[in-house]
């Protein structure tokens, strides 16, 4: 959605620029400024090295941005040196959304969570896609590589407060939701591609048996 299309919504005042920005919001605070660093220190390696989890964030040619979710046992993010990460790629769907962008646009955004933990960690840098095996077999799981890892150059590090996790009370159970509540993924995806001829009984079937046997 453009500015002129935002402003069709009836959204107004929309705000074009960074000066606009810090009329409403100020400086940041010293602290927050200086706490960026340009490498990974003890307590970045420690974080990694406890979290099952993260989200990263690519662009693709068109300019649209995408976010993708990765995670495996704790640790699954390999350290190489103070400036180097390695992700595997686990098997997903094959639609290499993260993958595709990254061949044509390296920079990446990347937020690391540990359940019961409400500060993140975030890695900005670029990134770059490898099949090398040598690099890879630290990630065998069950005799078996992933078909490649993203290898990671960290331009920026910095750990991020607990706000959102707080207001979220994302590791609590007051916002917990019984997985009943929505359709199954089968059936939400065949009323979204409203194909008739879809059996949502067997897509269901083939999604629990992926991720029953399909996880590495």
């Amino acid at each position: 959605m453009d500015t002129a299309n935002i402003r069709e919504t009836g959204a107004t005042d929309v705000l074009e620029s960074e000066a606009a920005l810090r009329e409403i919001y100020g400086m940041p605070g010293e602290l927050a400024a200086k706490k960026q660093l340009t490498y990974l220190d003890k307590h970045a390696k420690r974080f990694l090295e406890l979290c099952p989890f993260l989200v990263i964030s690519t662009q693709g040619p068109d300019g649209l941005g995408d976010v993708s979710p990765k995670g495996d046992a704790p640790g699954f993010v390999a350290v190489l040196d103070d400036r180097t990460i390695l992700i595997p790629d686990r098997p997903g769907n094959n639609r290499i959304d993260t993958l595709g962008n990254l061949t044509v646009n390296p920079g990446v955004g990347i937020l690391f969570m540990i359940p019961g933990v409400n500060e993140t960690l975030r890695i900005n840098g670029r990134a770059r896609v490898i099949a090398d095996t040598g690099l890879l077999t630290q990630f065998a799981v069950r005799d078996r590589l992933p078909k490649t890892g993203i290898l990671v150059e960290v331009s920026e590090m910095y750990l991020h407060c607990a706000k959102a996790l707080v207001r979220s009370k994302l590791w609590e159970d007051d916002y917990r939701v019984e997985r009943k509540v929505l359709p199954s993924l089968g059936q939400m995806i065949a009323d979204q591609v409203e194909d008739a001829s879809v059996d949502v009984a067997a897509a269901d079937k083939r999604i629990a048996e992926s991720e029953k046997n399909n996880l590495y």
